[in-house]
C-alpha cells in the first residue's frame, strides 16, 4: 500500500491549495490591516475544500510575491499560528508549503501537525528570483534534528519560475533525485503557478522510477483532472477551483464539488 491511500485514502490522490493572503512584511501586505482578514480567507477556503471533498490540503505563502529563498521570521510566525487557530476545524491531513524555503515549511509542518512538505529540495536555478541553489543535505539533517522524520517530503523537480543551470531530461533527474535525496514524492510542475503539466513528462518520469508516488504539480483542471489521474499517483490543484480561476481569489465551493466529481469518476467510485 503506498503511502497515499495510508494517509489520503486514495492511491490516486487530490491535495488542494490553500492560499494565505500576503503575509506581513511582503510587498503586497495591507498594513492598515489585521492579522484578522489573513484568518477569514484561509477558513474560508478551507470550508470549502473540505465541504468540496478533496483528500488533503496544502498551506502555502503563493501570495507573497516577489519570492525569496529564505522565509522572514513574521510569516512563518502568522502561518503557524492561523493554522493552529484552524485546527479545530481542519478535518483532513494537510501540509505545508512555504515559497520557497524548506526549512521554514519543516518547521511549520513540526509545529501545526502537518504531514508533508512540498518543496524544491534539490538542483540549482536560474530563476525570476535570480541564482537559486539548494542544500537537501541540510535540510534532511535539520528534519532529522527537530524530530520531524514523519514528515513525508514532496520533491517539485521542475521548479517553477526557474530554468536549471546544469539542465538534464526529467527521467534522469528523477532516477537521480530519488536515488540520492530520499525524497517521498516527486512533483512535476508546468513552467509557473497554474500552467499545465504535459501527460508525457509525467509518463516519462513514472516510467523511470515507477516505485516512487508522482504528482502533476500545476495546472490541472476539471476538463484535464481524469486524464492526469490515468498518468501521475495525484494531482495538487490550487488555481482551477478559484473564483474565476484566478490564483488570487478565494476557493469557489462549486468549482470544487465538479472538479471532485470528475476524479470520482476518475477513480470508478
Amino acid at each position: 500500500m503506498s503511502w497515499l491511500k495510508q494517509v489520503l485514502g486514495h492511491d490516486k490522490a487530490v491535495i488542494a491549495m490553500v492560499h494565505f493572503p500576503p503575509l506581513p512584511g511582503t510587498p503586497l501586505y495591507d498594513d492598515r490591516e489585521s492579522l484578522s482578514p489573513i484568518l477569514r480567507r484561509v477558513a474560508h477556503d478551507v470550508d470549502a475544500l473540505q465541504t468540496g471533498g478533496v483528500d488533503g490540503l496544502m498551506f502555502c505563502n503563493e501570495n507573497d510575491r516577489p519570492y525569496v529563498m529564505k522565509a522572514d521570521p513574521v510569516g512563518v510566525a502568522v502561518m503557524a499560528r492561523t493554522i493552529g487557530e484552524l485546527l479545530p476545524r481542519i478535518q483532513l491531513p494537510f501540509g505545508i508549503d512555504v515559497i520557497w524555503d524548506p526549512v521554514a515549511a519543516i518547521a511549520i509542518a513540526k509545529a501545526t501537525g502537518g504531514q508533508w512538505v512540498r518543496e524544491v529540495f534539490t538542483g540549482a536555478y536560474a530563476s525570476d528570483m535570480g541564482l537559486w541553489d539548494t542544500h537537501c543535505g541540510e535540510t534532511l539533517r535539520y528534519r532529522k534534528y527537530i524530530d520531524a522524520s514523519h514528515v513525508r517530503l514532496l520533491f517539485n523537480i521542475s521548479g517553477e519560475f526557474a530554468a536549471p543551470l546544469a539542465p538534464r531530461g526529467l527521467p534522469d533527474v528523477a532516477r537521480s533525485v530519488s536515488f540520492s535525496s530520499i525524497p517521498d514524492a516527486l512533483c512535476i510542475s508546468g513552467a509557473m503557478t497554474g500552467a499545465e503539466v504535459s501527460c508525457e513528462d509525467l509518463a516519462q518520469v513514472k516510467r523511470a522510477v515507477p516505485h516512487m508516488v508522482v504528482f502533476a504539480n500545476t495546472g490541472t483542471r476539471v476538463d484535464n483532472v481524469a486524464e492526469k489521474l490515468s498518468v501521475a499517483d495525484g494531482v495538487i490543484v490550487g488555481t482551477s477551483l478559484k473564483v474565476d480561476g484566478n490564483t488570487w481569489n478565494p476557493v469557489d465551493a462549486e468549482r470544487v464539488v465538479a472538479f471532485m466529481s470528475q476524479v470520482r469518476s476518475a477513480r470508478g467510485e
